[in-house]
């Protein structure tokens, strides 16, 4: 299996070598002046104008004049208050489609909100903007964030970063591709069953899923009952990831589940790493069905912590992954599903849904209250062995992927290692276990298929022990032998 970036086909000029620094860099540099904010958002913007075309990527880009005041206004403040100033001062961000974002578009891809502009931000959104970031736009997302592959009936398709044949991965594929592509610094996104992680590792970038609360969600209706779904950074390197969790995480009343945050990821990334036991799950002793070549590369990635101290072993827990996959499912109709139902029992509204949305709200509306209490109770039996693990471990580690980013004029793939998958979402099966454990994971890259397709490693720690698993993955991050992205080593994928 190869690890080197891939050969690529086509070529589009850089929008300059600014859009190649990392996030932390570019705040540096406007912060002491050598760089204005105007050269930093002219220069991504060049670049989306020069790239997005071919990927579709960002959507609902507001109008240059406008979002260039906002940067001029940046650069009019005196030198010691832009030296204060907040910790994303001067970046340009397009935010997910599923967030709110106010006085601009947000259309979750779906045409029933095809023209829904929010008049308040979500929670994380209002605090990017405090942080000093432009939101210039937004990024492309399933219909309603359902599956892994980024296309709805509003935007169309997201295309992968290195080859335009493959899917970008989802729900957060339009994230992903844009920073692979360097027409964001750095991006947000949102996870459930692995959307901050399955994009980031079919694009060869960073995710990471913070312990559940610790980014608050909202606004939303369900403000005590959402317990699996979170949103977090998407980075081309840790630093950056880090840099953006600063500024996500951290209590708000209005999100009752939330919790304090001890801050300081960005500054805690200056001590290292000291090592530690990592459980390789592969793939659950031939539970999760794998296309071939996925656990070769995963396991060839995994040695690279070697490097820092770490050792790895196999690991396979004593649990039913069946009854907690199926677990999983029933959760998210009891979440997801029922807000979906909402829609599905409104005539005018049912037939503007996809099936995959109708699939989950008839789920919902089958589901009864002892369904929905057994699913809880093994989902806790599974946080409790989860947590049993760490006794003789530091870190768990699987792939982040099933499968290989796949022909994009396909949904979702019906078979992976010759089995046949029963939903849309059983095929990333394998990014469940963080989510029902409550825990934190990070995508690393991994490296290319012979065929040049990007895969990449999940790296899962104890709950609460978010700075530790960044730290393990800047240990990886120096092991690496290419940057992540997808423009920096060789000629630029599209």
């Amino acid at each position: 299996m190869g690890a080197n970036r891939p050969e690529t086909r086509h070529t589009v000029p850089l929008a300059g070598d600014i859009c190649r620094l990392p996030a932390v860099e570019l705040v540096a540099g406007i912060k002491a002046r050598r760089l204005s904010v105007r050269e930093v958002v002219t220069a991504f913007l060049d670049r989306i104008e020069a790239v997005n075309d071919k990927v579709n990527a960002v959507v609902s880009l507001r109008g240059r004049d406008d979002i260039l005041r906002e940067a001029d206004a940046a650069d009019a403040l005196p030198p010691d208050a832009a030296a204060r100033a907040g910790a994303l001062f001067g970046l340009p961000v397009a935010i997910k489609d599923l967030a709110q974002t106010r006085g601009l578009k947000t259309t979750l891809g779906s045409p029933i909100f095809a023209d829904f502009v929010p008049d308040e931000d979500e929670f994380f959104v209002a605090r990017m903007r405090e942080a000093g970031a432009i939101v210039i736009g937004k990024t492309n997302t399933p219909e309603f964030g359902l599956g892994s592959n980024t296309y709805n009936p509003v935007f169309g398709v997201t295309l992968n970063a290195f080859d335009p044949r493959w899917i970008a991965g989802g729900s957060s594929g339009g994230a992903a591709v844009a920073l692979a592509l360097d027409m964001v610094p750095l991006a947000d996104g949102s996870d459930f069953g692995g959307s901050l992680r399955n994009p980031a590792a079919y694009n060869n970038v960073y995710g990471f899923r913070p312990s559940q609360g610790l980014v608050p969600a909202g606004p939303m209706p369900e403000v005590f009952h959402a317990q699996m779904g979170v949103e977090g950074p998407m980075a081309r390197c840790v630093a950056d990831l880090a840099l953006l969790l600063d500024v996500q995480a951290g209590y708000d009343p209005r999100a009752p589940l939330s919790v304090e945050s001890t801050g300081g990821f960005l500054d805690g990334l200056a001590e290292q790493a000291k090592g530690g036991r990592i459980g390789w799950l592969g793939d659950l002793g031939g539970v999760l069905p794998m296309e071939d070549g996925v656990l070769r590369l995963c396991e060839e990635a995994l040695k690279r912590f070697a490097e820092a101290g770490f050792e790895a072993e196999p690991l396979l827990p004593d649990f039913d992954f069946e009854a907690l996959w199926q677990a999983f499912v029933t959760l998210r109709q009891a979440t997801s599903g029922c807000a979906l139902k909402m829609l599905a029992d409104d005539p005018a509204k049912r037939p503007l849904l996809k099936p995959e949305a109708l699939w989950e709200a008839e789920g919902a509306a089958r589901l009864t209250a002892p369904q929905i209490h057994a699913a809880s109770s093994v989902r806790t039996a599974w946080h409790r062995s989860f947590l049993s693990l760490f006794e003789r471990f530091d870190f768990l580690a699987l792939p982040s992927a099933q499968v290989f980013p796949f022909d994009a004029g396909v949904h979702w793939p019906d078979r992976v290692g010759g089995q046949a998958m029963d939903s849309y979402h059983r095929w990333i099966q394998v990014c469940s276990l963080a989510t029902l454990a409550c825990a934190p994971a990070v995508n690393v890259p991994a490296g290319f298929s012979v065929d040049g397709k990007p895969m990449g490693l999940q790296l899962i720690g104890r709950p609460r022990g978010d700075m530790a698993v960044l730290r393990a993955a800047a240990a990886y991050e120096a092991a690496l032998p290419w940057r992540a992205g997808a423009g920096r080593a060789g000629a630029g994928p599209v």
